[in-house]
């Protein structure tokens, strides 16, 4: 296989891990000969095949990959197992990481996080908040007040209290949407 780009000597490290900066070595899509990238820690993160690259400053690290046609830019953040792929674009101060993946003709940017085992692709364009799963339309979502300010989702949740699962249907819970409060009754 012919390498499209190389690790250069220039580094930086980002919570213990050092990243090295990319080169090309040739010309591929709109990347040219000696263009400086962003940074790796290893090559496995951005495939050698294709025309997907990293910029800038951009970063890919622990066992996340960025392949196919994929564009990861500016101050963004890939890691852990995450996956940015197909026609997909990474940008900004945008992070994925966990198990998600951004594929399609997705984009991700602004102060945006995917994180979890979320998935964000077609055309969809992601510029802020934090994006934690995707659901099964199947999936049963409950949303669980913790306190006055703090609610969690719960995606098929059991719960437990001793020895017995506690049964939460009928019970009032108030959801937060766009500043707007609206009550449902879990069944």
């Amino acid at each position: 296989m012919t390498k499209k780009y190389k690790l250069t000597s220039e580094s930086k490290e980002v919570w213990g891990v050092k990243l090295y900066r990319i080169e090309a070595v040739s010309d591929f899509g709109s990347v040219s000969k000696g263009e400086r990238g962003g940074f790796v820690e290893k090559e496995e993160n951005l495939s050698q095949e294709g025309d997907a690259w990293v910029f800038g400053d951009a970063r890919v690290f622990g066992d996340a990959q960025v392949f196919g046609n994929a564009r990861v830019l500016g101050n963004a953040q890939v890691f852990g197992n995450a996956r940015v792929f197909g026609d997909a674009q990474v940008f900004g101060n945008a992070r994925v990481f966990g198990d998600a993946q951004v594929f399609g003709n997705a984009q991700v940017f602004g102060d945006a996080q995917v994180l979890g085992n979320a998935q964000v692709y077609k055309n969809e364009k992601l510029i802020g908040g934090y994006f934690y799963h995707t659901k099964q339309k199947s999936e049963k979502v409950e949303v669980m007040k913790n306190d006055d300010s703090y609610e969690t989702l719960c995606s098929n949740p059991k719960y437990e209290k001793g020895e017995k699962e506690m049964d939460l249907s009928g019970q009032e819970v108030e959801v937060k949407i766009a500043g707007k409060t609206y009550k449902a009754i879990i069944k």
